[in-house]
């Protein structure tokens, strides 16, 4: 599914620990590092989205883990020219993403990234709440600032710091999904 302006709708998923680090994984066979995250298919909203990505991509169910936030609007980004299909039908430019924040409620043993046909990670490790800024790749970055902005509020409480080199403006709050 692509919207009428080229977008792909998706769903992200930062899964932080109980001491607030975040999960990031490894694509397959590459160096290249990112948070979870999927398409959103036709006739699925975005929470089944989220479960399903989950399970996939993570090999964790909804019992593991509890909903904190999630991202009141999309965040889009433009996918480089070269990452483009050209001859696709409609033309796909980038993606919109909700992304959600999560907190791992069962243990780490419950992580598995071979559960699905297509594994799409082959290594993954707990990183410090900012790092995957600067360990996504360039054109993700600005999406990935504007989402942890976001949930950092959320998940601090309030009591965070932002480092000086993330100077975007804040583009959104998360909403709370804890009742």
């Amino acid at each position: 599914m692509i919207d009428s302006d080229g977008y792909r709708p998706n769903v992200g998923i930062v899964i932080v620990n109980q001491s607030d680090q975040i999960f990031l994984a490894k694509r397959i066979g590459q160096d290249a590092w990112q948070l979870p995250q999927g398409g959103i298919d036709e006739n699925e909203n975005e929470l089944e989205a989220l479960y399903r990505e989950l399970f996939e991509e993570v090999g964790l169910l909804p019992e593991h883990i509890e909903l904190i936030a999630k991202t009141p609007k999309w965040l889009r980004y433009d996918l480089p020219k070269k990452h483009q299909r050209r001859f696709q039908n409609p033309k796909c430019v980038g993606q919109k993403q909700v992304w959600y924040l999560v907190k791992l409620k069962e243990s780490e043993d419950n992580i598995c990234l071979d559960h699905h046909d297509e594994v799409e990670f082959d290594d993954w490790r707990w990183v410090d709440f900012w790092d995957p800024i600067d360990q996504v790749i360039e054109f993700k970055r600005s999406i990935y600032e504007d989402m942890l902005k976001a949930f950092a509020p959320v998940l601090f409480n309030n009591k965070h710091h932002v480092p000086a080199k993330f100077n975007r403006p804040l583009k959104c709050s998360a909403i709370s999904l804890l009742s």
